[in-house]
């Protein structure tokens, strides 16, 4: 009894609310051809965790950063917003989410969208996004420009809640339509930079700064640490996980805006 006390005291200090939901089911997963999902198994006692690093630096006032001001707008804020910005979007009423939308086309020249077909995109949930993500995703599409990326392939963006949800409870992450976990990188001529075959990282290890480096230095691990590195110095998402968080995040990047969050996460 007591290891289980403390195990959940843990979770409830290092995890923000709504964690990510449940990954899609093998059946519909199976249609993302060579995105290939990897289930977190349940750790046995003993173990180490893996640990997310909170960080508020004081040199910045966090009230001005982009993830702050997207988290803290109203469903009609961040509507009128998209529309000064022209983003191709559609609304779409969602449980769970509080602005929920999907994308009708690329954004900046950059297309982000699962491996689906066209015809089970215009339907599926897991291209369904909240508003404020969306703002994230533009904010975003201007680093993946400068590095000559076209796509962002990823799993999902909302997750559908479970039937216990409460009506009207608005989620965050996942289950809000808050978060995105993009697996592969594609570039003008076609190149794919997989973060499951060319992060190389390790778990525990450090993911940005001047001691951070990947396993295996090749092209693609270099420009996929650039990417995301340049990606939390513009503090667009509150939270980014990688595959140096855990085993369940190896094959792709973890991004959300974390609405009243003044803290930021990169592991």
């Amino acid at each position: 009894m007591k290891r289980s006390l403390v195990v959940t005291v843990v979770l409830a200090l290092v995890a923000p609310a709504g964690a990510d939901g449940p990954p899609p089911a093998d059946g519909e997963q199976a249609q993302l051809d060579d995105i290939k999902p990897v289930v977190a198994k349940k750790k046995k006692s003993g173990k180490k965790r893996s640990r997310r690093r909170r960080v508020q630096p004081p040199d910045f006032d966090v009230t001005q950063t982009a993830a702050w001001k997207y988290g803290q707008m109203t469903q009609a804020e961040c509507e009128a917003e998209a529309k000064t910005r022209n983003l191709p979007v559609t609304s779409e009423p969602t449980h769970g989410v509080m602005a929920g939308v999907r994308l009708t086309g690329p954004i900046k020249g950059v297309t982000f969208r699962t491996r689906l077909s066209d015809e089970q995109r215009a339907t599926t949930p897991w291209e369904i996004a909240d508003c404020r993500l969306v703002l994230a995703l533009d904010d975003f599409a201007d680093v993946l420009v400068a590095h000559d990326i076209v796509e962002v392939r990823h799993y999902s963006m909302h997750r559908v809640a479970p039937k216990s949800w409460p009506a009207g409870k608005v989620g965050s992450q996942h289950y809000g339509g808050l978060a995105i976990d993009a697996a592969i990188f594609i570039t003008s001529d076609g190149t794919k930079l997989d973060v499951n075959d060319d992060f190389f990282g390790r778990i525990g290890a450090k993911t940005c700064g001047p001691d951070a480096r990947p396993r295996k230095k090749t092209e693609k691990s270099v420009a996929l640490r650039e990417i995301l590195c340049e990606t939390a110095s513009k503090r667009i998402f509150n939270v980014i996980l990688t595959p140096n968080h855990n085993r369940a995040h190896r094959n792709h990047y973890h991004l959300d805006v974390t609405p009243g969050a003044k803290w930021f996460i990169v592991d």
